[in-house]
Parts: structure tokens; C-alpha cells; sequence
């Protein structure tokens, strides 16, 4: 019994490889004819089939101008993602993945989630004096890294 059901399941097995096979196949064989032509096939064209656009007195319009924002206008619209001049506390944690090495409160090497939430919520809770659970961009500023320490030259 256990040999006829081996050598069915193999007739099956053999059928299934096969038909993969065929269908693999054809498919390699539509992606062939859809290539393009090699290089010297294609011809080239002459300088007089080449179109000639002149606008004439056309003007298109002038590029927008940038305008230089400071480093802390720069830091809060990272924030900001709707751009709505809020930043609203699930803007903050959204973005703060880059300090999870930072956040690290049991020194073990693993950040969890709680660990990396509840510092941010305090610095957010910090910054939102007025509590309407948004940082206006005078709050925000209050939430900008102190630069660090640079050591004096001992040249």
C-alpha cells in the first residue's frame, strides 16, 4: 500500500516539476522576443530629423525663490510634518528614533518602547507650558539640543 501511494505522489510530483518547467519556459521565451533590438539595428538619425524648438517670446515662469530658514526654523518643520506650525506630540515621537542609543535608562544595551516613550513624553511635557498638548515654535525652541562641549585646541 505505502508503494502505491509513493509512486502516485511521485507521478504527481513529476507532473507539477514539468508543467513549472513548460510554463517558465514560455515565459522566457515572451520576455526574449519583447527585447529591444540590438544597438546596430536601430537607426540613427540625421540632424535634419531632429525637432527644432524655439519659443519665440515665450517665457516660462521664474523659479521660486528659497528662502534661508535658521537651524532651529530647520529643526522644527523636521518635526512638523503637516505644516500646520505645531508640532503636536505625535509629530515629536515619530521622529525620534535616531535617539533611542541615547535613551538607554538601564544601560543593558536594549532600548525598550517605555524607555524611549517616557523621556520623550516628559521633554514634550517640559516644552508645552501652556498644556494644550502642542509645541507653539517658542516652546519648541526650548526643546533644541544644548551643543556640546568642544575641547580647546593643544596644538
Amino acid at each position: 500500500m505505502t508503494g502505491t501511494r509513493n509512486f502516485i505522489l511521485g507521478g504527481f510530483l513529476s507532473l507539477l516539476l514539468l508543467s513549472v518547467g513548460l510554463f517558465w519556459w514560455q515565459g522566457r521565451a515572451q520576455v526574449e522576443e519583447a527585447a529591444p533590438p540590438p544597438a546596430a539595428a536601430l537607426p540613427t538619425p540625421g540632424p535634419e530629423e531632429l525637432p527644432i524648438a524655439d519659443p519665440g517670446t515665450l517665457r516660462g515662469p521664474s523659479p521660486p525663490e528659497a528662502t534661508e530658514l535658521t537651524r532651529e526654523q530647520r529643526r522644527f518643520f523636521r518635526y512638523d510634518r503637516n505644516r500646520d506650525l505645531r508640532v503636536t506630540r505625535s509629530e515629536m515621537l515619530s521622529t525620534r528614533s535616531a535617539a533611542f542609543r541615547k535613551l538607554d535608562k538601564d544601560g543593558n544595551n536594549l532600548l525598550t518602547f517605555e524607555e524611549w516613550a517616557v523621556a520623550t513624553v516628559d521633554k514634550f511635557d517640559k516644552a508645552d507650558r501652556n498644556r494644550d498638548r502642542e509645541l507653539s515654535q517658542a516652546e519648541f525652541a526650548s526643546t533644541a539640543p544644548k551643543p556640546a562641549a568642544r575641547p580647546a585646541c593643544r596644538c
